[in-house]
């Protein structure tokens, strides 16, 4: 799915001025106008300034109250210490190989938990994928996005990304079982199922042996969301532009035709051609 922008409204301030006559009366009485004037316009200036300073603090709280919404709850606070998953690779660790450390080729694979084109992806082609990685033709590098959070609201591709991050601290296996589970069972992409920690918690004990104790502190506690946010920060650098997007030795293959994910025969064919 392609990300995203919105763009910012403008508004403009408007200042009147104010005229003065003389009247007969003398000079005392013209004094006194300007003397009120004066006053008048100090007491704007400082209303103003009250004003501007109220606003401005209620712009930081608005702040302060957005980035705690959306690091504070279900899946820990994105503020916490960063703390990188064991098996973690690439720079900063924010990438997730699997495969033969020694390939000869990489298949880097972007993909955002949420997106139901990688869904499609991931369920017509995946086993056919990680069949080429296993017998070494490849290794896979994921790179992971949570893009679509912003777009369509809610927090569940960074939450689901957090707890992959808990199952690659557990065995890059256990990582690539968790996520192929997580595609299997995504929701619509307008429900933000994947937010809810126990939800995830029930969908890796389809994972033999994931929930440990520790897995499962990890993502009731949000352990691996700054790392999240790393991952998808890494992503949004990357200057790919949606998902899924599947690149083979940095050229990418089209893997979707007529709107749908082409069939494994044919990714196959694709790999070998690129190959040779």
């Amino acid at each position: 799915m392609s990300k995203n922008s919105s763009n910012p409204t403008n508004g403009t301030n408007n200042k009147g001025n104010g005229n003065s006559t003389r009247k007969p009366g003398g000079r005392a009485a013209t004094e006194r106008l300007h003397e009120e004037r004066r006053r008048a316009e100090r007491s704007a200036r400082i209303r103003r300034r009250t004003v501007v300073g109220a606003a401005s603090a209620a712009v930081l709280a608005l702040a302060a109250g957005v980035a705690f919404a959306v690091g504070g709850s279900g899946g820990g606070a994105q503020g916490g210490p960063l703390v990188v998953p064991a098996n973690a690779s690439g720079p900063g660790g924010t990438v997730v190989t699997y495969g033969k450390a020694d390939a000869a080729h990489t298949l880097e694979v972007y993909e955002d938990f949420r997106c139901p084109y990688c869904e499609q992806l991931e369920t017509t082609d995946g086993p056919t994928m990680q069949a080429l990685a296993d017998n070494g033709t490849y290794k896979i590098d994921y790179h992971l996005a949570t893009f679509l959070d912003k777009g369509l609201g809610g927090k569940g591709s960074r939450t689901a990304l957090a707890a992959a991050g808990a199952a690659l601290n557990e065995g890059v296996d256990k990582f690539k079982q968790f996520h192929d589970v997580l595609y299997a069972n995504q929701p619509d992409e307008r429900d933000d199922a994947f937010a809810d920690t126990d939800h995830l918690l029930d969908l890796a004990g389809k994972v033999p042996g994931l929930k440990t104790d520790a897995f499962v502190k990890a993502v009731q506690e949000g352990t691996y969301a700054p790392w999240a946010a790393e991952v998808s920060k890494a992503f949004d650098n990357s200057g790919v532009t949606g998902t899924p997007t599947v690149n083979l030795d940095g050229k990418k293959l089209e893997v979707f035709g007529n709107g749908a994910a082409v069939a494994p025969d044919q990714f196959t064919a694709m790999v070998k051609q690129a190959i040779g």
